[in-house]
């Protein structure tokens, strides 16, 4: 077997997050007079950190966000998550059949991951398992969060396989050393169309890079 464990990341690839998450964006930025819609947040937005989003809304609109506009947008889309999100198609099949070690690393604070992954009903595949970028205070497409997966899980970037949905995701793999299959979705296939790794737009494609 090429690898001895797969490293995922968690928004649009565990959990059907994206559609949310950016669109509570939108809202937030809107009651703030900015006008952008779902074009430009999967254009801006996908795979990027929270305060590179803010920064994005702020320049955009040449306004000064609120004090408070981080804590309301985790209130805010936590509730929604709580009460829409879905896992992946297949996700849940494909942690069932694997036979090799798997972990998380993610963007998002821990508190953020482990109500995703309790939300659609993943938290028990992960539990003990979870990487933040909060931990390490780097964020992708630094590496950090991937070589702390990957040394806390024991093995070596060359033997970990990541499964990434975004570019800067993609990008803090490859530059971590790290192999990297790139997860398809409707709000991703116009920033990986260029990408020349392996692509899979379904979940159970992923063993056929494993086995």
């Amino acid at each position: 077997m090429k690898y001895k464990c797969i490293i995922f990341d968690c928004d649009g690839v565990l959990v059907d997050s994206e559609p949310i998450a950016n669109q509570m964006l939108i809202t937030m930025a809107a009651e703030l007079g900015v006008a952008i819609d779902m074009h430009f947040a999967i254009d801006h937005f996908i795979g990027k950190s929270l305060y590179t989003c803010m920064e994005t809304i702020s320049q955009y609109g040449k306004i000064k966000l609120p004090d408070n506009f981080e804590k309301d947008f985790r209130t805010r889309s936590f509730q929604q998550f709580k009460e829409q999100l879905q896992p992946i198609p297949g996700i849940k099949d494909v942690l069932k059949r694997l036979e090799l070690p798997f972990c998380v690393a993610s963007s998002g604070p821990v508190n953020k991951i482990e109500l995703n992954l309790k939300t659609t009903g993943l938290y028990s595949f992960f539990e003990g398992k979870i990487f933040s970028c909060y931990m390490v205070n780097t964020w992708k497409p630094e590496p950090d969060v991937f070589l702390l997966a990957a040394k806390t899980m024991g093995f070596a970037p060359k033997d970990c396989l990541v499964v990434e949905d975004s570019l800067a995701g993609i990008t803090a793999a490859q530059n971590g050393g790290f192999d990297v299959v790139a997860y398809k979705s409707e709000f991703n296939i116009k920033e990986l169309q260029n990408l020349e790794i392996p692509k899979i737009s379904n979940m159970k494609e992923l063993f056929k890079f494993i086995s």
